[in-house]
């Protein structure tokens, strides 16, 4: 009977993350931690299994169901690996709606699960990070949620030739669609799902889908210019919308505050959620070969009540995914050569006894030195060889001489240069 060897690949659509790999995503998550937290960003987190009934009700059945890993417990509830942050996050809310200070500026970065088909920007397994403000209900909790995201990218040194934050309004949406169509608000929503996949079918399939919905060539013809319309010009088609007051509020601060470089109006960003009520955007990469939307959000104003009766709790917010912005930083070269903080190996000799290296090694991490004794024995160019491939930016050496001497050498390997320092004067300063 042959033996059974099980394969050392991953299960599809998730990832194994070795050191080099993760030194990546510490460098990247850290730079979004910090960035979130200089604005005031509180993190937050919340558990891996939720209740399959919680994403039913915000996003139906049948679409919960295709969507996320779910199974039934011992108890026999159905649960589910959550395949999203927002429900979460809006669940937590109204579990404290009543202790919580408004506004709440919240942000989070878990894994989660996606029952779907891998490819490139997609996977089942995913990091994202999400951010949402809840109890404004003013546009100024729009123009901060997209101010985040643009220091988001522009802390890892993108700037507006990179991408562009892609804005609408679905408030504006259904009343332009409205008066232009001649329909009712789930007349919208039919029109919106068809522009929502505009640029992924032919446009006989989209002229063809439209007019199965009772609209003429001219109303067709319509709905085309304002595609390509200034914010200025598409509102003034409805210029009583509340969402018509609500982007241009938005827009004439973008400008005030310099950011209207990054962003322009885009009549096409639906963000295919119902559950989305006012300002919608995308972050677009605008690098030919990955030009794609990378992350988006918006207004969403009912979540909290699923959970709370007659709930008042606005919120607005986006969720960024772990494998697009890795596309992004590498597609524009933004990752670093170097992601390896400074470490120094300590090398050996036979002739010292191993508690003197431990002893500098505890020296040196009183003085917040990363540091490292090497483990085992081998010739001095092998403890050389290993720490170049490990990254170290510097040796201590430490033979018998300088054991007598109560010194150690301090080699970096970046600029070969080598110096004699007494372990009584050693500081942080002798590894820059």
């Amino acid at each position: 009977m042959s033996e059974i060897r099980l394969s050392t690949n991953p299960y599809k659509g998730t990832r194994d993350f070795y050191p080099t790999d993760m030194r990546l995503r510490n460098w990247f998550f850290g730079k979004i931690r910090s960035t979130l937290l200089a604005s005031c960003f509180d993190e937050y987190g919340g558990p891996m299994l939720e209740s399959l009934d919680l994403y039913i009700a915000k996003s139906g059945e049948e679409l919960a169901g295709e969507q996320t890993y779910n199974f039934e417990d011992r108890g026999h509830r159905r649960m589910a690996i959550r395949p999203e942050m927002t429900p979460t996050v809006a669940r937590m809310v109204a579990g404290k709606i009543g202790e919580l200070n408004f506004p709440l500026r919240w942000f989070s970065i878990p894994n989660m699960y996606r029952c779907e088909n891998p490819q490139r920007g997609r996977l089942r397994e995913f990091w994202q990070v999400n951010v949402d403000i809840f109890g404004c209900d003013t546009y100024e909790a729009d123009l901060e949620t997209i101010v985040s995201a643009v220091r988001l990218l522009t802390a890892f040194g993108a700037d507006s030739s990179m991408f562009t934050v892609h804005i609408s309004n679905r408030r504006f949406f259904n009343d332009v669609v409205s008066s232009i169509a001649d329909t009712d608000i789930e007349g919208c929503r039919k029109i919106s799902k068809i522009i929502d996949k505009r640029k992924k079918i032919p446009r006989e399939v989209y002229e063809n889908e439209l007019k199965a919905l009772s609209m003429t060539d001219e109303q067709i013809a319509t709905l085309d210019s304002l595609y390509t319309a200034t914010v200025e010009q598409a509102t003034a088609l409805c210029p009583d919308s509340v969402g018509s007051a609500e982007l241009l509020h938005l827009f004439e601060m973008l400008k005030k505050i310099g950011l209207s470089d990054y962003c322009c109006f885009d009549f096409g960003i639906i963000r295919g959620l119902d559950y989305y009520t006012g300002t919608v955007f995308e972050v677009f990469d605008n690098a030919p070969e990955n030009n794609r939307a990378m992350f988006g959000g918006g207004r969403y104003d009912n979540l909290v009540g699923l959970f709370v009766k007659n709930a008042k709790v606005s919120g607005v917010g986006y969720g960024m995914g772990d494998v697009t912005l890795e596309n992004f930083l590498f597609t524009h070269n933004l990752v670093p050569a170097e992601l390896c903080e400074k470490k120094v190996l300590i090398t050996r000799f036979a002739d010292v006894p191993y508690e003197a290296y431990m002893s500098v090694s505890d020296k040196l991490y009183a003085l917040g030195v990363t540091a490292s004794v090497y483990l085992g024995v081998k010739k001095f160019g092998k403890q050389i060889d290993y720490a170049a491939k490990e990254n170290y930016s510097h040796v201590i050496i430490m033979g018998g001489d300088e054991l007598a001497a109560n010194s150690v050498k301090i080699k970096n390997l970046a600029t070969r240069e080598e110096k004699t320092v007494a372990l009584d004067t050693l500081t942080a300063d002798d590894f820059n």
